[in-house]
């Protein structure tokens, strides 16, 4: 294994970097007031983007800072996941405004994805291009409120063939990405076929949000924030609703699969973007810790406080180590080759960087809390994904099988 950064690598860190310091952290302030004044504008919704996002987007495109996460040169950056590991990680320090900036945030980049491995030249020309140029967003609908989706063969909405058509009804929620107005497509996951083995009844399909029968009925809220960096979420209600045949992602029966080709490359882009998120609470505390005095000495010489900084660059390092080795074994071995480490980042990453941005909310006290610091925003983020793609307990409890697998077997010969 060679994690060593390519020079191609450290150019482009360098030049994100750059656009960090002289775009992106200066602009969280002006998002930030932006984001307030919108939502007590006259007829402006609360996941409006803010106006400085698009002077974001023009600028990263300028310097070619733009769908870096995309390895198909036909129509991303054509980087490896070793390439863009750490420069996910740098976008992760601004996790509301720098993805997005760069045309690299979920849910677009796992659509993209889709698009660009499954989809028919029609749907690429028509729903992939305006993707990759940020001209539209778009909505990945799979979660609903009366199963449990974890188990994603538990999807009931229906997608019955009528003809040259298909008939959607069902009922989604936390549909990442559809309240954002400038949302025009829905990746919709339903069954096609009830009856079929378990893994061949889903399928996808594209449905354009200005469809009859389409209702957004609701934006939902995660702890309180709008999650508008990905675009909302959103409940969403399907009745009788129609789209041309063509609009089926591959084939029937081939939503399950799909589904686990896109979320393996989402979760790894989750992960990357999380450790950005541990560094920035590692550097706010060692700030805190300096700039503040209790008990007659600084926050950084109480020892409760030392410990928390040791053991955030300690626990740092460990993610990053996996989460390169998992974008190694992507590039080298493929996605199901790296099933297991997949599941291990999933399993670790979330959880370990809220228990860092936790001690770093902790330092900082009552401010830690309030909309003064980007802590609880971050702390939102990081618990969310202990759900998003997957909870915990569906990644322990198949990755607990995986290596029980050889045990059981030589345990019945």
């Amino acid at each position: 294994m060679d994690f060593l950064y390519d020079d191609r690598t450290r150019e482009l860190q360098q030049q994100l970097l750059a656009f960090m310091d002289e775009m992106v952290y200066p602009a969280e302030q002006h998002a930030a007031e932006q984001d307030a004044a919108e939502q007590h504008a006259p007829g402006a919704g609360e996941w409006s983007r803010p106006p400085v996002m698009a002077e974001l987007k023009a600028e990263a495109r300028r310097r070619g800072l733009w769908n870096l996460f995309l390895p198909n040169t036909d129509h991303g950056a054509g980087l490896t996941n070793l390439q863009y590991a750490p420069l996910a990680e740098i976008t992760g320090r601004s996790p509301h405004l720098a993805p997005e900036a760069l045309n690299c945030a979920a849910p677009d980049t796992g659509n993209m994805e889709v698009l660009a491995e499954f989809g028919s030249p029609e749907q690429q020309k028509r729903w992939l291009t305006p993707l990759l140029e940020g001209e539209i967003r778009s909505a990945f609908c799979m979660t609903e409120p009366e199963v449990a989706s974890s188990d994603a063969s538990n999807i009931a909405t229906r997608i019955v063939r009528d003809g040259d058509s298909y008939v959607i009804n069902g009922r989604k929620w936390w549909s990442s990405g559809a309240m954002d107005p400038a949302c025009e497509i829905f990746v919709v996951m339903g069954q096609t076929d009830p009856d079929a083995p378990k893994h061949r009844r889903q399928s996808m399909i594209l449905v354009p949000r200005d469809t009859p029968g389409v209702e957004v009925r609701r934006g939902m809220h995660v702890f309180g924030y709008t999650d508008g960096a990905h675009g909302g979420h959103a409940e969403i209600v399907f009745q009788d609703v129609r789209v041309p045949a063509e609009n089926l992602i591959a084939g029937e029966g081939e939503g399950f699969a799909i589904a686990q080709a896109r979320l393996g490359p989402g979760r790894i882009h989750h992960c990357m973007r999380l450790i950005g998120m541990a560094e920035r609470a590692l550097e706010l505390m060692c700030r805190r810790a300096v700039s503040r005095t209790a008990f007659g000495k600084p926050l950084a010489e109480q020892g409760v406080v030392q410990e928390w900084i040791a053991e955030s660059r300690v626990r740092i390092e460990q993610l990053r180590l996996l989460v390169l080795k998992t974008a190694w074994l992507m590039d080298t071995v493929g996605n199901k080759g790296a099933h297991t480490e997949i599941q291990a980042i999933k399993i670790a990453t979330p959880a370990t960087v809220e228990w860092i941005i936790d001690k770093s909310i902790q330092a900082h006290g009552a401010g830690g809390v309030s909309q003064d610091f980007v802590l609880a925003q971050l702390w939102a983020g990081a618990r969310t994904l202990r759900l998003a793609d997957g909870p915990d307990e569906v990644h322990k409890r198949s990755l607990a099988h995986r290596e029980l697998r050889p045990y059981l077997a030589a345990a019945t010969d």
